[in-house]
């Protein structure tokens, strides 16, 4: 039996993220799904709300020649005349069913019925009984709802043996709707029920909404009980579910014990061997003086201090006592002020920082002002009585943990939301929220791993360096160390057993933590490190020019750049006027926003990105709609290709800030892939007035379509962070995944060596702006790869400019084609090291 599923909804954006959450409930392709949402675009290109009847016939249809029966849900008004008309407008026979069940309920619920082969009827009770599970847990009148009769509890007389087997939960969330869904289809083919012990209620397997109504939480024991011939094997299968937690955070149980343990690698310790630096890392944590840790340095810099770790977060309110019923109402109030209060700490914060810093706080800060977490909370501390602070607690961590199982660039939004959950409950209980301790001697912090807030905190602290047990070079905590100047190594095994107030020597460029070091040591990393002054210009030992330029994010960047002597800006990212806004500013506002940048280099060139909207900085004015996974959707020049008002603004604006200010302004566009997209970019922005355009090489397609993008655009810049993320299908926000985002990578280098060669076949500049470009070991490759041009942190101008100084272009071209030669990353440096001297 194969039944089909039509969603009708006035939005498209409302039908894409449902039947994205229904479609992770069932395996693969297994139920014919079609929407019919929406009422088409306007003439800017912007979705219309409404609904239309052919387009729901047509789904219809569609699906008549694979199914036996076809399900409609609709979501409001005219969805259900629009999905009854369409059943007149229909060409086919097949059997159709319109269900008055909640949309997004409803649908899932479906979706999960029909996956395991049950026929129309089962199918459409199911849905039409998709509230009971959320009306059980607010306390609603199930038994009023619309919906299937559940089955006899005992097996007929003449059934198999029935098989029995207990379980325990050893996922924190329990039963919610994606593990439901694993069990009904484990359960696929047998008669399985499941009760919640010690006397809960009982639901078959097989129905998904009957199973959420169980209120099975971590740590709960579960009777597995079926009969019929797949009985034993269907069992097994649950149980092996229960066992692995569904695949998500387990909880500690009897059983096991040790099911959060940190099973982090043991730390590499100089002068051990791995079986002590194993011992260092379980049985005895405490890391010994004399030894060196290693991990990933994403700051340069080097420093000495005692350590000294996080002050210890608010913990977990008791779960016990119960508000009185009178008192809910001004108790669940509490919520919402102390909400505005944590976002209104972090918007100060927000406010004194600039660049990267800002806009990561910014988004922490919108995070604390969610309305669907406050909302929800409230409605919990009326509903079951338990105290503000437990109750957003509960909802935050649920909500962390949901993030947690979606993974990728999602699931690290978790620590945020922990992070903003233990300053809301601190401030309802009135007691410190933890974080960066207030010393009046300098000190190196060591933690896990530091939320966005905490990392900005450190500007106004005696913090002289940061070591983390995890992140990588792309994570909050390594953006704002560097924005901060401070030195810091990331992804340290072991740092965790460094014991508190020992003194520790950071690297923050070899990624060396040195504990109790001695004075020579002391001596010698801080000699090394001194960074130089720059004097510009920036120019290789036999005269061949290789200008150092800037990074800026604002007017502040800008000014800092300048003071540090760079002969332009290489990159003038300009978001920093778009985030934090319900709707994009307008071009006078952009003029004001782009002037005092350009104004600080005057005569200069400064070479601007336009907006580099989506992926990880989503604007709510920029509606791509749901994407699976944001890193390879609209972003960059997508978004204003497909908003060309939004490009025209800003293009219209760079022009008139460059003629007031007399900057030598070129524009390029981030995340080109295509020769199409380069030349309709280079065609607007010459027309607004901007001669000189460019574009991004962060794609693996434009770096090998480089000869051809030089025949559209002047210029090219490379994004090595992004480059090195495509090329090695490693997201660069994943901790584990530091040593494949790593720009000393052979396919990273080829594919910069193809863009440098097309550069020089027809004499056009090609640029590095990514982290690489700072990276004094890592300069001269890329000159000898044929880069013209080099933008960095002001910061890390005079080391760069040393390195090339003492260099000639054939020394620069030996190292690059020994490094392009090797077989990996590892090999690639010390091959170049090797061809430097």
């Amino acid at each position: 039996m194969m039944i089909g599923v039509v969603a009708v909804s006035h939005s498209s954006r409302l039908a894409e993220a449902a039947s994205e959450l229904a479609l992770q409930m069932v395996p693969g392709d297994a139920v014919p799904l079609r929407l019919a949402a929406g009422a088409g675009m306007d003439a800017d290109g912007a979705a219309v709300l409404g609904t239309d009847a052919l387009l729901v016939a047509g789904a219809i249809d569609d699906l008549a020649a694979e199914c036996d029966g076809v399900l409609v849900l609709m979501d409001l008004g005219s969805a259900v005349m629009s999905a009854e008309l369409a059943l007149e407008l229909r060409t086919s026979d097949v059997p159709v069913r319109l269900v008055p069940a909640p949309f997004v309920e409803g649908l899932l619920a479906a979706m999960v019925s029909a996956s395991g082969g049950a026929d129309l009827d089962t199918v459409a009770g199911e849905a039409a009984s998709a509230l009971e599970a959320k009306a059980a847990q607010l306390g609603g009148d199930t038994a009023a709802m619309p919906g299937i009769p559940e089955t006899a509890t005992e097996p007929p007389a003449d059934a198999a043996p029935e098989v029995v087997r207990t379980v325990r939960v050893r996922n924190a969330l329990g039963i919610h709707a994606r593990p439901a869904a694993l069990i009904a289809d484990a359960a696929r083919g047998a008669r399985v029920r499941l009760r919640r012990l010690p006397a809960g209620p009982e639901a078959s397997a097989g129905s998904l909404s009957r199973l959420l109504t169980l209120g099975v939480r971590g740590g709960d024991e579960v009777q597995l009980r079926a009969a019929g011939d797949d009985a034993e094997a269907a069992v097994a299968r649950i149980a092996a579910l229960f066992e692995e937690g569904f695949g998500e955070q387990l909880v500690a149980t009897p059983e096991a014990p040790d099911a959060r343990q940190d099973t982090a690698p043991a730390a590499s310790i100089d002068g051990a061997d791995a079986g002590d630096a194993g011992a260092y890392a379980r049985a005895d944590p405490r890391v010994p003086a004399g030894a060196v840790l290693r991990g990933r340095g994403v700051s340069p810099g080097v420093a000495v201090g005692p350590v000294v770790r996080l002050a210890t977060p608010v913990g977990e309110p008791p779960a016990g006592g119960t508000v009185p019923a009178a008192d809910r109402e001004s108790e669940a109030a509490r919520i919402a002020p102390a909400s505005s209060a944590v976002a209104k700490r972090l918007a100060d914060r927000a406010e004194a920082a600039h660049g990267e810093t800002r806009a990561i706080l910014d988004a922490t800060r919108m995070l604390a002002s969610d309305p669907d977490l406050m909302s929800e909370a409230a409605e919990r501390v009326r509903s079951q009585g338990v105290t503000a602070a437990r109750a957003v607690w509960e909802v935050a961590s649920e909500q962390a943990a949901a993030l947690e199982t979606i993974g990728g660039r999602t699931g690290e939004r978790a620590a945020d939301i922990r992070d903003v959950r233990d300053r809301i409950v601190a401030e309802l209980l009135g007691v410190a929220a933890g974080g960066i301790p207030q010393r009046d001697d300098a000190f190196v912090l060591v933690a896990a791993d530091l939320s966005p807030a905490d990392t900005a905190a450190l500007a106004h602290s005696r913090c002289a360096a940061l070591v983390t047990e995890q992140g990588g070079p792309t994570s909050h905590a390594a953006i704002i160390a560097r924005a901060l100047g401070l030195p810091a190594v990331v992804a340290v095994p072991g740092a965790l057993g460094i014991p508190d107030g020992a003194t520790i020597l950071v690297d923050g460029e070899s990624g060396e933590v040195g504990v109790e070091p001695s004075a020579d040591a002391i001596a010698e990393a801080r000699a090394a490190a001194e960074p130089p002054p720059f004097r510009p210009p920036g120019r290789l030992v036999d005269g061949t020019p290789v200008p150092l330029l800037a990074n800026v994010g604002g007017a502040e960047d800008a000014a800092v750049a300048a003071d540090a002597g760079a002969e332009g800006v290489g990159l003038f990212r300009t978001e920093f006027c778009f985030l934090g806004r319900a709707a994009a500013p307008d071009v006078g506002e952009q003029i004001a926003a782009y002037r005092p940048v350009l104004a600080a280099f005057a005569g200069r060139r400064v070479v601007v990105r336009t907006l580099d909207a989506g992926a990880d900085k989503p604007l709510p004015f920029v509606a791509a709609g749901h994407e699976e996974n944001p890193a390879l959707g609209v972003r960059g020049v997508r978004v204003g290709l497909r908003q060309p008002a939004l490009l025209h603004d800003q293009l219209r604006a760079l022009a008139a800030a460059a003629e007031s200010e007399g900057a030598q302004v070129e524009v390029m566009a981030p995340m080109i892939a295509t020769v199409d997209e380069a030349s309709r970019f280079a065609e607007a922005a010459r027309a607004a007035g901007l001669p000189r355009v460019g574009v991004m090489i962060e794609t693996p397609a434009a770096a090998l379509m480089a000869e051809e993008l030089f025949q559209v655009v002047d210029f090219a810049s490379i994004g090595t962070n992004d480059l090195a993320q495509y090329t090695m299908a490693a997201d660069r926000m994943h901790p584990a995944l530091g040593e494949l985002n790593d720009p000393w990578q052979p396919a990273v280098l080829r594919l910069i060596a193809a863009v440098g060669s097309a550069g020089q076949a027809v004499g056009a500049p090609v640029g590095v702006c990514g982290e690489a470009a700072g990276d004094p070991r890592l300069a001269p490759v890329l000159v000898g790869l044929g880069v013209t041009s080099l933008s960095m942190t002001p910061r890390a101008l005079g080391r760069v400019s040393l390195a090339l100084g003492a260099l000639s272009v054939d020394d620069c071209v030996r190292a690059a084609d020994a490094a392009v030669a090797a077989g990996t990353a590892e090999e690639a440096r010390a091959v170049a090291s090797d061809a430097l001297g």
